[in-house]
């Protein structure tokens, strides 16, 4: 059987998996420098030891409710397609080992743009934990509605 690991984060106390190959660190967070005309789920660009990163709100791309930062929340700095691009999160502690038997493919729900992020479901310990899809999270493709 094969594994895989994912660095698991939550959103408003439900869980999420990104596979571990896509990330690059984790932040606690620092002062983030609005950009005008971007999407409503950008917050903005992040200085990280001289590297400018974007940053997205998963909240917000999430279309969930807006919340204050406190001592959990985090940034967590990914690399897809060459690109760094850092995911505001409430909170992010844990590496989980998934083998394949415990990961389901996500069952399809049309017009919910916030399952079109999950890619696959994983099981662990009584835990749902929804591993996302990064390039559509992120808006490298686009999702259909």
């Amino acid at each position: 059987m094969a594994s895989k690991e994912y660095v698991l984060f939550k959103i408003n106390e439900e869980n999420y998996g990104i596979d571990i190959d896509n990330v690059e660190n984790i932040e606690k967070i620092i002062p983030i420098t609005r950009v005008p005309y971007t999407e409503k789920y950008v917050l903005g660009v992040v200085n990280l030891r001289g590297n400018i990163i974007p940053v997205v709100d998963l909240r917000a791309r999430f279309s969930i409710e807006k919340k204050e930062f406190d001592d959990e929340s985090r940034i967590i700095i990914v690399s897809v397609n060459d690109l760094k691009i850092g995911m505001v999160v409430d909170a992010s502690s844990e590496v989980l080992r998934l083998e394949s038997d415990d990961i389901d493919t996500a069952p399809p729900v049309r017009g919910n743009v916030h399952l079109d992020f999950v890619r696959e479901i994983g099981k662990n310990e009584g835990r749902i934990i929804m591993l996302v899809d990064l390039k559509k999270i992120l808006g490298l493709v686009e999702v259909e509605n």
